[in-house]
């Protein structure tokens, strides 16, 4: 008779498809039953960042995608990503970028994210909720800052059920270029991601998010297996 495989832990996962977010997944995936979660929020890459997310999911194991379309942020408006007013800027020199809060920030977004999160986190007994923000070599969000998920997380221990749901940020004080080591060393499936913050087919090469994983994996010493306009 075969054995049955011993049950694991579930944990939530915030997945965009990203970077940081692929290996995110897949560095859960090793310890836990991962049930992504993907938010299209009116984002210019929206059904790019969507494909990327749920072929992240597929290699890595993920037990179920939930999509979330949520439509606040574009109504809002306010930030480049989400506002087709708003241009998508060039990068600066490398030096200068997470000196100040780019135009491509959206308004407190993480908190929506993570509060979804929380709450499919409760009904599937879930106590962990992994995202993959980064503070390190970033383009500098205030909701990617560790003191942020610590305040989150005293707010879940006071307005959920049980209090033991934590929001864990396992990337969040790592260099981009660390990120890309670990990636390669997790078989994370780098060449389904997707960084780029308006091009769909090709990454652009020339935003703040495309210059920042470019460098890191030129820093890593790998490949970046994603296609590139400018590079």
């Amino acid at each position: 008779m075969t054995k049955a495989e011993p049950s694991r832990p579930r944990a939530v996962l915030c997945l965009s498809g990203g970077m940081d977010s692929s290996v995110c997944a897949a560095l859960t995936a090793r310890d836990y039953d991962v049930f992504a979660v993907h938010f299209s929020y009116g984002q210019r890459t929206e059904s790019r960042e969507l494909h990327s997310a749920q072929d992240v999911a597929r290699i890595v194991g993920v037990k179920e995608l939930l999509h979330l379309k949520i439509d606040l942020f574009r109504r809002i408006g306010g930030s480049a990503l989400t506002d087709a007013s708003i241009a998508v800027p060039a990068a600066g020199k490398e030096a200068t970028i997470g000196n100040e809060v780019p135009i491509t920030y959206v308004p407190f977004r993480n908190a929506h994210f993570l509060s979804a999160a929380v709450s499919w986190a409760e009904v599937l007994g879930a106590e962990k909720v992994f995202i993959g923000a980064v503070e390190q070599d970033s383009s500098g969000y205030p909701d990617c800052r560790p003191a942020y998920y610590e305040a989150f997380n005293q707010l879940i221990r006071m307005g959920t059920k049980d209090g033991q749901i934590q929001v864990v940020t396992p990337l969040i004080q790592m260099r981009k270029s660390e990120i890309v080591r670990l990636g390669v060393e997790l078989g994370a499936p780098f060449h389904v991601s997707w960084s780029c913050y308006s091009g769909e087919t090709e990454a652009c090469g020339v935003c703040e998010s495309c210059v920042l994983r470019l460098r890191a994996f030129r820093e890593a010493g790998a490949v970046d297996p994603i296609p590139y306009a400018v590079a």
